[in-house]
């Protein structure tokens, strides 16, 4: 019988599932082939049953049609005891493509992915290119497929057994698959439901999120399995003996050919009268027919057959020669027997891997290894794929499975599958192979850096267990010194991260007081500095300010752990409110030539500090390069965990504070879309969470921060200093959706908190700010007094904006000539700083106090400016109010001409380099032409278009530049008027 006759007798009263694969295969290539440009959609097909039912018969005529209709094919299987191999089915998939190429292909192919996900598809990378998390891993894979899938469209991806399928390639597989549908990409997938892992569990969901369901195939009906057994029998089969193999086999294909051929083995004639000799010999092969087949091919086929189920995907013809203890001319006859007895697939040639003609035969003669043999036989398995140069990690499959006999050889392929595994991005299978080597066991003198090992595979996802590990760790009697330290650097790690600031502290201490090297010393005492920095309840603040503060005096900044120490110097000082010029000066000396966020031995919470700095001392610009490099570092490294949410959301804030609140809200949805991946109620999501409430106050959206708030309301906060504070943002938005008491309430525990730890920085915490307002209609007195301490700690710390905003504030809670002045001062700091939005806010308020005092003009000239800045923040309410006060003034809105995101004019220019080398504005209204307040609106423009204020300038513009030529004589072409009240806004 031909293997043709063979797939159509198999695919018997499959005409419904064949309509459903010609349906998504014409809807994939469109109704015109000729056609390229035509509609072609993708989407997910998928067929379940129980093994043997058919799906890869099915399956395989799906390829071949596809193929006939010119699709690009891409197929994998899974394989039940590859299900630890991390990738196994997605290298399946890729690996033939690019086993055909070299690697300034597979650069090509990868793009700057290439150093993140050519690990984990099987290429060997040069060089350490640190450990990708898995997020990145799967981005990566996203984009490999996306751009396979356009270049080589249409594509079908064909994944059998899926049920099998390792848990790295399943947890890629499920969250790609939606996007299928958006692509010229086909996935078609069979799996036994019975048979699916919690791993898999997802594979089953996938069509029903396109509106349609799995297919499931069912066994074949008494009419079907008479047309196979009259096929192979001859038509002679009666219906009696055909109808008792349909009730032998419950009508499942695979159990219906294996049968006949049996009994055409057995020269049984299909009729009646032998239905009791057909019954014993189903019976009997049920019991031991398999292994009695395998007997009496020899010893010979047993070893190769055994050596075939133990190596699985690496059962190359010498490997499983080598495994057998045969030749390779023995091994070639043996195969051709087990193939001819139907117990092997026909063998492919070459070097490719030997088959199972099913995998139930593969399950059944895996099983029938006697216990021991099968153990030894892993081991020579392990032994074999090391000398033919397939890694560690192939290797680890298989020594997983050995008995734990204290190898030193064990212990070392297993750590170095681990670091494999860690570097194609698959810290769940390293983890395997450690918790292995530690159970083998290793020397006494090994055992702490395999817990140490062990204990960062955990880090990213399982915090808890790396605390233990790491714990356990440091008990360990043969401790060397720097091993100690990166045990205890990365346990005070897992406790930060997890929350648990007060223990984090606790071990840098402990170790700190035991070390012997100054240097090791001076490490642990920054870690020690930063942690207790971090913790939402430490209460000797002063105390630990004052010692920072007289040990930084003493650093020259030469060693990193020097830096970090003036770093989170340079943080202190900012977040209790020293002078910014004294907080800037430690942060440049800890910045230096930079400072890595990805640095695996340092940490990134420091660069974030340092930051944070630059962006509340008015120097915005200079923080958002920061957290772009930051974003750039995290990318290239495949780091797309919290590492990235914080980048990626704190920029958002960057953008907030300058005003640009459209950016600032989209940058903290994706900040919190990447942290929601890491897990919820993060230091990272919750930073997210407050950038987002705080954006969408601003934009005038308070019925939706009120509802997004909600959302998270049942949440635990961390206890760690976040930024922004999210108990102030929740006291802002009770202010914002004039719920006064509650806002008082909480502003007012926010101010005990702040205060009892020194933080009296109204720049860095505002809670003054919102709770004097909140107690403006209540208690008024007590509502300035507020206010006023607020604007003296915004002059101790100096910055303009700090002042502006707190000035503001009090002119909000101050009546009469006072209120006047007040928010005219304010108007001029802000207008020296690069906060646009609270300029914006600041011109609107002023321009309403004018008009109510009966000044049109000057209100008008405020209010003008006031609705230019918020329309370019997007603030809509105060774009609203703005509209109304020029309404009330008798005034129409301006037509709006300048865009504070848009490059410097040549006025712009030419004044901002005099200002960054010193020149006061009289100077330059001398030597311009210009009234010194025209300067000083080219200067406000300049500090809002960099992000900066005028202490920041030479930093981003250079000191070293000559003086620029003298700019034209006339500058009302550059310097917009104040708009006439005919200007209509478009």
């Amino acid at each position: 019988m031909s293997r043709q006759s063979r797939a159509r007798r198999t695919l018997l009263e499959r005409e419904l599932e064949l309509g459903a694969v010609d349906g998504v295969l014409t809807e994939l290539c469109g109704t015109d082939p000729n056609d390229p440009a035509g509609t072609r959609t993708g989407g997910v097909i998928a067929f379940e049953g129980p093994g043997g039912v058919g799906k890869t018969a099915l399956l395989g005529e799906m390829r071949r049609r596809a193929a006939a209709r010119g699709c690009t094919v891409l197929s994998a299987r899974g394989g039940e005891h590859e299900q630890g191999a991390a990738f196994h089915v997605v290298r399946q998939l890729f690996q033939p493509v690019l086993a055909a190429t070299g690697e300034d292909e597979h650069r090509r192919i990868l793009g700057s992915w290439y150093d993140i996900v050519a690990p984990a598809v099987g290429l060997v990378v040069s060089g350490d290119g640190g450990s990708p998390d898995p997020q990145g891993v799967r981005d990566g894979l996203d984009w490999l497929v996306t751009r396979f899938a356009v270049e080589h469209a249409p594509v079908v991806m064909i994944l059998d057994d899926v049920h099998w399928g390792d848990t790295e390639s399943l947890d890629w597989l499920t969250r790609f698959a939606p996007r299928a549908v958006a692509l010229p990409l086909l996935l078609a997938i069979g799996y036994r439901p019975e048979d699916l892992t919690a791993d898999a569990a997802g594979i089953r969901g996938l069509t029903e999120r396109q509106g349609s369901r799995p297919h499931a195939l069912a066994p074949l009906t008494p009419s079907g399995v008479g047309r196979i057994v009259r096929d192979v029998l001859g038509h002679e089969a009666d219906e009696a003996f055909c109808r008792e193999c349909w009730a032998m086999t419950g009508g499942n294909p695979w159990e219906v050919v294996e049968l006949t051929a049996k009994i055409r083995d057995r020269e049984l004639k299909p009729q009646s009268e032998n239905l009791v000799a057909l019954r014993e010999l189903v019976s009997s092969a049920k019991d031991s027919g398999l292994n009695d087949r395998l007997t009496r091919l020899g010893t010979a086929a047993v070893r190769l057959a055994w050596a075939v189920a133990v190596l699985g995907i690496e059962a190359t013809p010498t490997l499983t020669a080598n495994v057998a203890g045969l030749s390779e001319t023995e091994a070639t006859d043996v195969v051709a027997r087990l193939a001819h007895a139907r117990i092997l697939a026909p063998p492919r040639g070459g070097t490719q891997p030997l088959e199972y003609l099913h995998p139930l035969i593969a399950t059944a003669v895996y099983q029938a290894i006697p216990g021991a043999l099968r153990v030894a036989m892993h081991g020579q398995a392990a032994t074999v794929v090391l000398a033919a140069g397939l890694g560690s990690a192939a290797a680890g499959r298989h020594l997983l499975e050995m008995h734990p006999e204290g190898d030193p050889w064990v212990v070392r392929h297993l750590r170095a599958a681990a670091r494999e595994y860690l570097r194609a991005g698959a810290p769940g299978a390293g983890r395997r192979c450690l918790a292995r080597a530690l159970r083998e066991p290793p020397a006494l003198e090994e055992r702490a850096a395999v817990l140490y090992e062990l204990g960062c595979s955990a880090q990213l996802t399982e915090p808890a267990v790396t605390v233990n590990h790491l714990r356990a760790a440091l008990e360990e009697p043969a401790l060397g010194a720097e091993l100690r330290e990166a045990i205890t650097y990365r346990l005070a790690q897992a406790y930060g991260h997890s929350g648990r600031m007060e223990e984090a502290a606790q071990v840098v201490a402990a170790e700190a007081g035991r070390a012997t090297s100054a240097r090791t010393r001076l490490r642990m005492q920054a870690e020690q500095f930063m942690w207790n920095m971090f913790r939402a309840d430490e209460k000797e603040s002063p105390a630990r300010s004052r010692r920072l503060a007289r040990l930084a005096d003493h650093l020259t900044g030469r060693g990193m752990a020097e830096r970090y120490l003036l770093g989170l110097r340079a943080w202190d000082a900012m977040t209790r409110g020293e002078p910014a010029a004294t907080a800037l000066h430690y942060a440049e000396e800890a910045l230096r030539d930079g400072l890595s966020w990805t640095d695996d031995d340092w940490g990134f919470e420091v660069p974030i500090l340092v930051a944070l700095i630059f962006l509340h001392c008015d120097q915005p610009g200079r923080a958002e390069e920061l957290f772009n490099k930051g974003i750039a570092e995290c990318e290239r490294k495949g780091w797309r965990g919290s590492h990235l949410a914080f980048s990626i959301t704190l920029l958002g804030y960057a953008r907030y504070r300058r005003g640009a609140l459209a950016e600032a809200e989209e940058l903290a949805r994706e900040g919190m879309r990447i942290a929601d991946l890491v897990g919820s109620s993060t230091p990272a999501h919750w930073t997210a969470v407050g950038t987002l409430i705080a954006t969408l106050i601003s934009r005038g959206r308070v019925r939706e921060a009120q509802e997004f708030a909600a959302g998270h309301g049942g949440e635990t906060l961390p206890q760690a200093t976040l930024c922004p504070d999210v108990p102030v943002v929740r006291g802002e938005l009770s202010l914002a959706a004039n719920m006064h008491r509650e806002a008082r309430e909480q502003l007012t525990a926010v101010g005990r908190r702040m205060d009892g730890r020194g933080m009296r920085n109204p720049a860095w915490c505002p809670w003054q700010l919102h709770l004097s307002q909140a107690l403006a209609l209540t208690e008024p007195r007590q509502a300035a007094e507020v206010a006023d301490d607020a604007v003296r700690r915004a002059r101790q710390f100096g910055t303009h904006s700090a002042i502006g905003r707190a000035l503001h504030t009090a002119a909000t809670v101050t009546q009469g000539p006072e209120r006047i002045k007040l928010l005219a001062e304010s108007v001029g700091h802000l207008e020296r700083s690069p906060s646009a939005y609270d300029l914006a806010v600041a011109l609107v308020e002023h321009g309403a106090a004018l008009r109510r005092i009966g000044l049109p003009q000057e209100a008008g000239d405020r209010l003008y400016r006031g609705l230019e800045g918020a329309v370019q923040c997007r603030a809509d309410a105060l774009v609203a109010r703005a509209r109304d006060e020029l309404s009330a003034a008798g005034l129409r809105p301006m037509q709006l001409r300048v865009d504070h995101t848009s490059p410097l004019t040549s006025q712009e220019q030419t004044v901002a380099e005099w200002a960054a080398q010193g020149w006061p504005d009289e100077r330059i209204s001398e030597e311009t032409g210009l009234a010194e307040r025209d300067v000083a609106r080219l200067l406000s423009g300049v500090y809002r278009k960099v992000g900066t204020d005028r202490t920041g300038l030479a930093k981003l513009l250079g000191r070293a530049r000559r003086p620029p030529a003298a700019p034209p004589t006339s500058p009302a072409t550059e310097i917009p008027a104040t708009p006439t009240p005919a200007t209509e806004d478009r």
